[in-house]
């Protein structure tokens, strides 16, 4: 469908709201095609390709709201879905926090963010599948050690999203993604080990080639060969960029301002004060052109913007959206994230620590005994605590020297001392998804082996 056509049917079904008696209504209207290959062994082992699309309609009654999903646009559909979603906000209670943005708020960064690409749809079935093919074939014949996969992987996906507000507030866009993976498994004397690498972007030209690809996930594979487990000791750990990735993510659930409200989290109450060492900044940047979070406007109607969340170690912003920022007293700081069902959440724009000016190998150099890891399992982590315990495995490090391969080892620590406690950031920082971060060198973490 034309953007024009579905800025229609999202006008027209706020219009019936409002007809039929909501005191204010929006709607969010995706349409998007979706492809996906798995190769395996050299053998396709999945293939999918699809169009949909579908709309979500929140009415509000006063400070009740309710809010409900289609995927047929008739006008007699529409209709129904309208009078079902007044009934269900009848039957909820009041939250005084619950409403639209102020009219003032609303509004659409100007600029070019680079979201949509046209050589992603440009690309045939048999470029994506083959894709896939060339990445799992450089992995199995980079080494006669790599003897398996457990898969390669291509995915693509072009879209439009518009939203519609009571307020007046009619606009969309169009975005692009592809991504491409590779999962070898390496033997050796009986021992097996899986690694993987990837390459995500907006544009098809700007993935890095699938030989590439799967020459590096081959070479991840093969340095884990002969993993062992170490005796339980406090070192310096040294986060590689994909698992420092998942710090910023816990940082991330520590300042949304629903767990603030909640008081779930150990950052509650912390605006203003020193949380993290000098060293460290963090930004969540919604106008970096080609990010996986970027976007003209939230899923609100607030602006593309962007927030400081730590500044030099000091804590400056929680992540918002409308609901949240009126439970604390805030303004919105345009974090609102929304599918099609149900209200809106809090979701990062492209929140990335700063990356520093000492490359990897100058940081694994400058540790004498320590872990570089390079994978993490599980989830033991307690946002409200900040306690951490997650599995890794990695290469341990002797002399400023990656030494030997390590695996089922557990890395304990607290989220806020380890904030306390970065004391070097890389250079290297990717963006690969929305959430980014460079190679850190946390200190005095405690790695539970044998």
């Amino acid at each position: 469908m034309p953007q024009e056509q579905l800025e229609q049917v999202a006008q027209e079904l706020v219009d019936r709201a409002i007809g039929a008696g909501a005191t204010a209504a929006d709607v969010v209207l995706r349409e998007a095609e979706e492809f996906s290959v798995v190769m395996r062994m050299r053998q396709i082992e999945s293939l999918k390709e699809a169009a949909s699309k579908a709309l979500g309609l929140r009415v509000f009654l006063g400070t009740r709201s309710a809010s409900s999903t289609s995927q047929d646009f008739s006008a007699a559909s529409l209709e129904r879905l309208v009078e079902r979603t007044l009934a269900m906000a009848r039957a909820t209670s009041d939250d005084p926090a619950s409403g639209l943005p102020e009219r003032g708020r609303l509004g659409r960064y100007g600029g070019d963010l680079a979201l949509y690409h046209s050589d992603v749809a440009k690309l045939s079935t048999d470029d994506r599948i083959a894709w896939a093919r060339r990445a799992e074939e450089a992995a199995l014949s980079a080494s006669p050690h790599i003897q398996n996969s457990e898969g390669a992987s291509f995915e693509a996906s072009t879209g439009r999203k518009v939203y519609a507000n009571s307020l007046g507030f009619l606009e969309g866009y169009a975005s692009s993604y592809c991504a491409g993976s590779v999962v070898p498994v390496a033997v050796n004397g009986g021992g097996m080990q899986r690694d993987y690498w990837y390459s995500a972007s907006r544009s098809a030209g700007s993935l890095e080639s699938p030989e590439a690809v799967g020459s590096k996930a081959a070479s991840r594979a093969l340095r884990r060969l002969g993993a062992r487990k170490v005796g339980t000791r406090c070192v310096p750990v040294v986060f590689d960029v994909e698992t420092a990735r998942s710090l910023v993510g816990h940082l991330f659930e520590a300042v949304r301002g629903d767990a603030i409200y909640r008081n779930a989290s150990f950052l509650a109450g912390k605006l203003g004060e020193r949380v993290a060492g000098e060293n460290l900044s963090v930004l969540d940047d919604g106008l970096r052109p080609g990010g996986f979070g970027s976007r003209p406007f939230d899923d609100e109607g607030i602006a593309a913007c962007s927030t400081p969340v730590i500044e030099r170690g000091v804590l400056k912003h929680y992540l918002l959206n409308t609901y949240a920022a009126r439970k604390l007293g805030f303004e919105t700081t345009g974090n609102a994230a929304r599918g099609v069902g149900g209200p809106p959440s809090v979701g990062p724009k492209n929140l990335y620590l700063e990356a520093g000016s000492t490359s990897p190998k100058e940081i694994i150099r400058s540790v004498a005994d320590g872990f570089y890891v390079t994978e993490l399992i599980g989830f033991g982590v307690n946002i409200v605590t900040g306690d951490y315990s997650r599995g890794a495995a990695g290469m341990w490090i002797e002399n400023g020297e990656l030494a030997y391969p390590v695996e089922e080892v557990t890395i304990a620590g607290k989220l806020p001392d380890m904030l306390q406690h970065i004391s070097a950031i890389g250079s290297d920082l990717e963006f690969r998804s929305a959430v980014a971060a460079p190679t850190l060198l946390v200190e005095g973490l405690t790695v539970a082996g044998s």
